[in-house]
């Protein structure tokens, strides 16, 4: 399959991009800049000049495509501002592949992040959120899955909180900068909330059979490690960064802080099952081991 992906240089995008060229797909990738098109063309792949404000480069790529997978998201979390910004750049972006691929049955597989239940771990039958500071991404994935009876196959994978390879990405990515800037492995709230995560090769290839395989309308979670503490994230990258580990307030993570002290577990029991999905490469903790000092 001729396959157009968005956001196929990041941590994420890279592994997926090795992953549909190993499975024998064909790929053109959005690239923002020379850099990103260089990357993606050492990696096998076509470069496409553009991002994600230029919605005519998007349909022109998902009309030429046989599948679409949507990785690309401006991660700004400065501000709330910065944030409500990059929400509305990639609901554009969406709506725009969305429309193109409308009547054609194609797959369009897009991102959002794994819900949260209080006092159990959240499966795919729960909504996404789709209210707060990122709540208009759960409102963008909505209307790509209810494309399904206009002629869309479109799906989500559910991201957890932390997509790590080699100690770096996602939120405990986070938690590392932090610790490198201030000289403290901190940790917000008591340490006991939980975060789920999966190793990004993993997600690859969650990636990759969703596009191949996953029914219209339908949501799949990504998710390896159901929760893992905080505090024993922290306290990983304490270790190899030779730093303290201390309580540290909220607010020392800006706009993300609520999000950081809630506890958030989710399972994936459903897309394994469905889908045959195994992760098989190492859980945060023991990737963590890899960060350098």
């Amino acid at each position: 399959m001729k396959v157009f992906v968005t956001g196929g240089t990041g941590l994420i995008g890279s592994a997926v991009l090795a992953e549909l060229i190993r499975a024998g797909h064909t790929v053109t990738a959005l690239a923002r800049s020379d850099a990103s098109a260089a990357k993606a063309e050492a990696a096998g792949a076509t470069a496409v000049r553009g991002g994600l404000a230029d919605l005519d480069v998007l349909r022109t790529g998902a009309r030429e495509a046989g599948g679409v997978v949507h990785l690309a998201y401006r991660n700004d979390f400065s501000s709330a501002d910065a944030v409500a910004h990059a929400v509305a750049e990639e609901a554009e972006a969406l709506d725009a592949l969305g429309e193109a691929l409308i009547g054609t049955d194609k797959p369009l597989v897009t991102v959002s992040g794994t819900p949260f239940v209080p006092g159990r771990a959240s499966t795919e039958e729960d909504p996404v959120p789709t209210d707060g500071l990122v709540g208009g991404r759960g409102r963008s994935v909505e209307r790509v899955l209810a494309l399904a009876p206009r002629g869309v196959r479109g799906s989500a994978i559910r991201l957890p909180r932390t997509v790590h390879h080699d100690g770096q990405g996602g939120f405990t990515g986070v938690l590392t900068e932090a610790a490198r800037r201030t000289g403290v492995a901190g940790y917000p709230g008591d340490g006991t909330q939980r975060w789920p995560a999966v190793h990004a090769l993993d997600a690859a290839v969650l990636f990759r059979l969703a596009l191949e395989k996953a029914p219209a309308g339908t949501a799949w979670h990504a998710v390896a490690d159901e929760g893992v503490a905080v505090r024993d994230m922290a306290e990983v990258i304490g270790e190899r960064l030779g730093l303290p580990v201390e309580a540290v307030p909220q607010e020392s993570f800006g706009p993300l802080g609520p999000l950081f002290v809630t506890d958030q577990p989710a399972s994936s029991a459903y897309t394994r099952a469905e889908l045959g999905w195994e992760p098989k490469r190492p859980g945060l903790l023991e990737d963590l081991g890899n960060l350098k000092g």
